[in-house]
């Protein structure tokens, strides 16, 4: 009985950076440091951090004068970053770069009098992050139906972008369904589904191939991690998702001779190592490494935190 570890899986870039921003900050300052939304959508990883001195809080109120203050991977809105900006919050922005390349995109085209559609699920932090980057002129498609609620004043004028960790075959549906809409639609400069999220679903794809079962690390609330378990299905293995290996049903593994294991780009490498060590205790004690796409990017730290050896307050812009 064979165990196939996806590759890549797991932390990316901006994750990897998200998640240094705090404990660079800690380390620095001490705690509390209070993170607005959870750093990244992973239980453990949050979990940790508060341990250490984080407070998660959705709400500025909830912040107390002088504090320090980190804004999520996700990326805020322009009016949350306007309003943290007007208190006496020391500020370090930990939004992904690929997230802040989006915000960028929608500044750009509404600045030419685009409308801008943003593709992405409703309710999901970047999403209202990107949502969030004008008052006006930002319309949001969850589902394709969603693409003739939509009416613009000037079908010459509009452009779309997208959340950065959708599924890459329902992200190209929905594209093609608005270009059959509007033929003039621009797109974003470069595809704004970032590398990991498409390195993994194809690392998934290829895994479906040679595993019956394939089990996805991440928490209920990643986007990526369910669109890692919904690609499992899509080709053809059987699937779950779980935060760690406490919840795996021993029951799931009846019948699998071959079973991969992957992780959602918030998810860290030793949840991954505490599952393979459950199931080589349960007989699948050959374990491979799939052969995928090496992932070489990295992101450095905020500014104001980069090169910062001894605890002072400046704020960031």
């Amino acid at each position: 009985m064979k165990l196939i570890l996806a590759q890549p899986r797991g932390f990316c870039a901006g994750v990897k950076r998200a998640i240094e921003t705090v404990e660079r900050a800690l380390a620095l300052f001490g705690p509390p440091i209070y993170v607005r939304h959870e750093i990244v959508h992973n239980t453990y990883v949050v979990g940790h951090l508060r341990e250490k001195g984080a407070v998660f809080i959705e709400d500025l109120d909830e912040v107390p004068s002088g504090s320090i203050l980190i804004f999520s991977a996700h990326g805020v809105s322009r009016a949350i970053r306007q309003d943290a900006e007007q208190r006496n919050l020391t500020l370090f922005d930990a939004t992904c770069p690929l997230v802040t390349k989006v915000h960028a995109e929608v500044h750009r085209r509404r600045r030419e009098g685009h409308d801008v559609i943003v593709i992405g699920h409703k309710g999901h932090p970047e999403v209202e992050g990107t949502m969030g980057q004008s008052e006006t002129g930002m319309h949001l498609i969850s589902h394709i139906d969603d693409i003739d609620q939509v009416s613009v004043p000037n079908p010459e004028k509009i452009a779309y972008v997208s959340q950065t960790t959708l599924s890459v075959d329902d992200t190209a549906t929905i594209i093609n369904a608005l270009k059959h809409r509007w033929p003039k639609i621009t797109p974003p400069q470069k595809s704004d589904i970032c590398y990991a999220t498409t390195n993994r679903q194809e690392a998934i794809r290829q895994l479906a191939r040679q595993a019956s079962l394939i089990l996805v690390v991440g928490s209920s609330n990643s986007s990526n991690s369910n669109r890692l378990r919904e690609m499992a299905e899509r080709n053809g293995a059987e699937a779950y998702m779980v935060d760690n290996a406490s919840q795996i049903q021993r029951t799931w593994l009846k019948g699998h001779e071959n079973i991969g294991i992957t992780a959602g780009a918030s998810a860290p490498e030793i949840l991954v190592q505490e599952i393979v060590a459950l199931l080589v205790s349960y007989g699948y004690k050959d374990v491979h490494e799939q052969e995928g796409m090496p992932e070489t990017i990295s992101f450095g730290l905020p500014k104001g935190l980069r090169d910062m050896g001894q605890p002072e307050k400046q704020k960031s812009h």
